[in-house]
């Protein structure tokens, strides 16, 4: 049955965070028999569960009469308005929720097919239209762009240029690859950043910003973490507090990281207008939006002090966490990395004795029952690093850092 599938799908690979879940499950009676039951380090996904005060609404709210009926892809209005409120609130950023404001099923479903309302789809290679992405960079870019018929180029974040490339460079580079400067349609930045957990400065938005006016391209701002922080003086920011944004600019939003909504997938997208509009007229023919009780309850938590708290105690729990396991890893011999203030992502060096970030990874599963991501999974400029996500307890945390110390996990042994 395959061949009867299209090439798009066919040319893309399993989400590599279910197939690293699936090898350590298969390993998993192998691993505990010999007491390294898997940890798992992997995937970016809270493990707490969500406010209490979201959860009573949810479950209250799945009384009203009618509230089990099918929603609407551009969201209910109690909820853009929620969402409006907060943006003002968090962001001090002004959007009409009528207009400029749209409900998710979760950011990813929105990047994806935002991207497939943005690119014309070509099987022809050099006809493929062009997204620039962030290189390390959240591995389902790059398939959200195939499978809507584009390509990608990279944007290197290094640590030469602060993870802030000069995306002036990046055009350059890209022209002298014989890019074709018509076939680029947009610009993905995520800050804070996965896997990196970096972030960005006020004056690289607005270099950014200038960019895309100066290329007619649209920049796609992915804020999923932008509640993830650890100083209340460097707080992420939104790309809608320059001025101009709107012109050219759609963000992505998710309730999934700052309030551990992982699976009830709602998130949104704000911006200019008309590009809300049209993803609005594809997401018609896909979803019928977000199961109401779940808009009710997020509408409700986001704007109140218990749901202000949550966030705080919850990167409160974050930082302590990640001060834990750098202290540890330090202790097995590790040079200085880069540490985030945001994000519960941490993304370090391999020890050189390894040849891959995949090899290091394998062993370190395979041997310690710790599963982690090797840094190719996130781009060409990922290799030879390797990311964890602190998410787990910290009893855990600890537990890992032992078991590399007992199975002489040491960075130069």
């Amino acid at each position: 049955m395959r061949e009867l599938f299209n090439d798009y799908v066919k040319s893309m690979t399993t989400y590599i965070m279910f197939k690293i879940k699936a090898a350590a499950n298969k390993l998993r009676p192998e691993l505990e028999a010999k007491g390294r039951s898997p940890i798992f380090l992997s995937m970016g996904a809270p493990t707490a569960q969500p406010p209490k005060l979201l959860l009573d609404k949810l479950k209250e709210s799945m009384d009203i009469d009618g509230v089990h009926m099918y929603s609407t892809p551009r969201g209910e209005a109690f909820f853009l308005e929620a969402i409006a409120k907060y943006m003002k609130r968090r962001f001090n950023v002004e959007l009409d929720a009528k207009k400029e404001i749209a409900a998710l099923i979760g950011s990813k479903e929105g990047l994806a097919n935002f991207l497939r309302a943005l690119i014309n789809p070509t099987l022809t290679e050099e006809d493929k239209e062009v997204v620039f992405v962030p290189d390390p960079g959240y591995a389902s870019y790059g398939q959200m762009v195939r499978i809507a018929g584009g390509k990608t180029f990279s944007i290197p974040l290094t640590p030469e240029n602060n993870y802030l490339p000069n995306l002036d460079e990046v055009w350059n580079s890209y022209i002298d690859n014989d890019g074709d400067p018509n076939k680029v349609k947009a610009v993905i930045i995520n800050y804070p950043n996965n896997p990196l957990g970096a972030t960005a400065t006020r004056e690289y938005y607005r270099h950014v910003l200038d960019f895309c006016k100066k290329h007619n391209v649209i920049l796609m701002s992915d804020a999923a973490y932008a509640d993830l922080y650890f100083d209340d003086n460097d707080r992420p920011f939104s790309i809608f507090e320059f001025e101009g944004a709107k012109d050219i600019a759609v963000e992505f939003y998710s309730f999934s990281k700052p309030f551990a909504m992982t699976g009830a997938r709602a998130g949104w997208i704000c911006g200019n207008s008309e590009a809300i509009d049209e993803l609005c007229v594809l997401k018609s023919t896909i979803d019928n939006g977000i199961y109401k009780p779940i808009q009710i309850a997020c509408a409700e938590i986001l704007n109140t002090p218990e749901g202000d708290e949550y966030t705080r105690q919850a990167n409160l729990e974050l930082k302590r966490k990640q001060d834990i396991f750098v202290e540890g890893i330090k202790e097995l011999g590790w040079p200085d990395f880069y540490v985030p203030n945001s994000t519960f992502y941490l993304w370090m060096p391999i020890p050189p004795r390894y040849s891959s970030s995949k090899e290091f990874t394998d062993d370190l599963m395979k041997k310690s029952g710790i599963i982690a991501v090797p840094g190719h999974a996130y781009g060409d400029y990922g290799e030879g690093f390797f990311r964890v996500s602190i998410v787990c307890s910290e009893e855990k945390i600890r537990e890992c850092i032992n078991r590399m110390k007992e199975d002489g996990f040491y960075y130069s042994k």
